[in-house]
């Protein structure tokens, strides 16, 4: 049999594996692969070989590699915990972004933190015996003997029973699995448990609670040791720590999930959203609000109602119902549909800083990241089929700019038309999905494809960012609805005088503010730049009573222009007062004593920093006046 490797044909017995391919044509690399690749699908290297195919290997390093040395972690930590406690049932045990988890039933057994390190113990034990992940395809009888005891696994296994049922197995342990594995254990050598949490079968609170056990693998001892610092700088960043201690809000058991921001928190979120005021203002959107209550007839003509309704807060007013909006958009269309349009008015861009809520379950809940009340900052633009491109093209201009404020990087996904069930022609989601694609690239940013992934109403980007402590966050999308549109009657005149249904992008740069809050928050470990701090400056006079009238002149002189400013006058001792500076992260701090106050001079400290910079008061005025409107993290 003959495959294709690296562009070159290579002959091979009958019946050859990924095994034989790799001894053959990438010996050099035989350490390193650890399955096998066609036409993106992947394969186990014990896999045989399909005719005539171009064979990739995915090797050590790469994502699809981290994944599957995490699954497999996931496979000898299940079968480490049935050497400790026989009477265990497994749930789901999937690899996850940055590790991996499996849903454990225990019985009558209690788990708890402290006996993490016993079950790494018996992992590292069973992982030397390096034995093979080995597959096997099975009916679906078969496979509900083997798990006859497990009811979780015997409820997948007939949901799935059509689709083909594979095995895998470890030494003494067999697990319910599609794949892929690595070719054994041997593999699995740098790993850590890291915690416990309850989770529901399935998601739903009507099922059994099972123990979830979070895990994370690596190849490396320095990739392993690398990443555990990387979790202990969250927890020392977390937003709800920094929230308390920097006084930005805090959440009453008056209103679990409704925030209360404090005056610092107002502050930040108030630089916040004046940026976004300007960049949507300099890229052409019209401002609208739309009401926070409204009745049950537009939920019911959004589709809201009959699909959403446990998610809304809900309330009668003269004996008709009405609902909280959870979202922005239908507000947006009754806006759009108060007047006639000409297609030379399209794109209209409406954005709204909509304060929406939605009942989320209180297990959920966690601090600005899954709340219940929110302000979404939403657009909604209407556009003709022919603007797709070039309006998409925009939006990426406008988050492009947005998240680089804020340093954070990000990848764009794609999400395609789905198998069925979606509204609208194909030629048009081709045409869509193509123009979405084009606009990523002429934008200079390389995007992967979901497919199938899409909206019934139509595809959308979703942009993946990356803060400073290697996380990704769903942030921004765009989203292209023929749905919406149709259902509220839209229409502009066309260049023919005829009614024609606009196409509809849903936007979002924040995603939630509150949420985006929490993010930065932890991004910057709550020492924020100093245009976007709750206190950008403290002066602080070496002697309130000797330099105290030259400290207040300047930071009046600070606040009428604008700045942020303390003054840290009191009679506590200098130290006292940096230190309380440093405490609260204020980036920058002018220190004033008796040479400063003849010479009419400052000294500009930095947080992080102890070396001063000496400077005359107009030149501070400028640096700090270019710093905020330039929105630098630094002078």
């Amino acid at each position: 049999m003959k495959v294709i490797y690296e562009g070159k044909e290579v002959e091979l017995e009958e019946g050859a594996n990924g095994f034989a391919l790799m001894k053959k044509a990438d010996e050099e690399n035989k350490k390193k692969d650890i399955a096998y690749k066609v036409d993106d699908e992947e394969f186990d290297l014990s896999a045989p070989l399909p005719e005539g195919k171009e064979v990739s290997f995915i090797r050590i390093g790469s994502p699809e590699a981290f994944e599957i040395l995490n699954h497999s972690t996931s496979h000898l930590m299940a079968e480490a915990i049935r050497h400790l406690y026989p009477e265990a049932k497994f749930g789901f045990g999937p690899a996850i972004e940055e590790g991996f988890y499996y849903d454990v039933d225990f019985g009558d057994a209690v788990i708890k933190e402290e006996d993490l390190p016993k079950i790494e113990a018996e992992m590292k034990r069973l992982a030397k015996e390096e034995n093979k992940f080995v597959r096997k395809e099975v009916s679906a009888a078969e496979a509900m003997e083997v798990f006859k005891d497990n009811p979780y696994k015997q409820e997948l296994i007939k949901e799935h029973a059509a689709e083909g049922i594979s095995l895998y197995t470890q030494g003494s342990f067999t697990d319910l699995c599609k794949g892929i594995h690595l070719p054994s254990t041997s593999y699995i050598k740098h790993f850590k448990l890291l915690s416990l949490a309850g989770a529901y079968w399935r998601g739903d609170s009507k099922n059994k609670q099972l123990t979830r056990i979070y895990g994370t693998s690596w190849w490396t001892a320095e990739e392993l040791a690398s990443y555990l610092e990387i979790l202990e700088k969250r927890k020392k960043n977390d937003h709800r720590r920094l929230g308390k201690e920097l006084g930005l809000f805090f959440i009453s058991d008056y209103g679990p999930g409704f925030p209360f921001f404090l005056p610092n928190g107002m502050k930040l979120k108030n630089a916040l959203l004046d940026y976004w005021h300007e960049v949507h203002r300099r890229h052409g959107y019209l401002e609208i609000e739309t009401p926070t209550m409204l009745s049950r007839e537009l939920w019911e003509t959004s589709g809201h109602w009959d699909h959403y309704k446990e998610n809304m807060y809900t309330t009668k007013i003269d004996d008709k119902d009405f609902a909280i909006k959870p979202m922005n958009c239908p507000g947006a269309l009754v806006t759009y549909n108060q007047s006639l349009h000409s297609y030379k008015e399209l794109p209209i861009r409406y954005a709204e800083l909509g304060h929406v809520h939605r009942h989320e379950a209180s297990g959920a809940l966690n601090g600005l990241f899954r709340v219940r009340a929110f302000t979404q900052d939403d657009a909604h633009i209407f556009i003709r089929e022919d603007q797709i491109e070039s309006e998409v093209g925009e939006i990426i201009s406008l988050l492009d700019e947005v998240y680089k404020t804020f340093g954070l990087t990000y990848k764009i996904v794609l999400s395609t038309r789905p198998e069925s069930d979606y509204i609208g022609t194909v030629e048009f989601w081709d045409k869509a999905e193509k123009a979405l694609g084009k606009a990523c690239i002429d934008a200079g940013h390389p995007y992967t494809i979901n497919p199938g992934d899409g909206a019934f109403y139509g595809p959308k980007l979703d942009f993946k960012l990356r803060d400073s402590m290697g996380r990704t966050w769903q942030c921004g999308t765009i989203q292209l609805d023929l749905n919406l549109p149709h259902r509220f009657g839209c229409f502009y005149i066309d260049e023919h005088g005829e009614k024609k249904e606009p196409v509809m992008l849903h936007r979002v740069a924040f995603g939630s503010v509150e949420r985006f809050i929490g993010i930065i928050t932890e991004n910057y470990g709550g020492a924020f730049p100093t245009w976007l701090a709750p206190i950008q400056l403290d002066v602080i006079p070496v002697n309130a009573a000797a330099h105290g009238d030259y400290a207040k002149e300047i930071a009046d002189c600070l606040f009428n222009r604008g700045v942020r400013v303390r003054l840290l006058d009191g009679e506590d001792k200098l130290g006292y007062r940096l230190r309380q500076s440093i405490t609260m992260k204020v980036p920058l701090a002018l220190v004033l004593g008796e040479k400063e106050k003849e010479a009419r001079t400052v000294n500009l400290r930095r947080l992080g920093s102890e070396k001063g910079i000496a400077m005359g008061l107009d030149d501070f005025y400028s640096l700090l006046e270019r710093e905020i409107k330039e929105r630098k993290a630094a002078i």
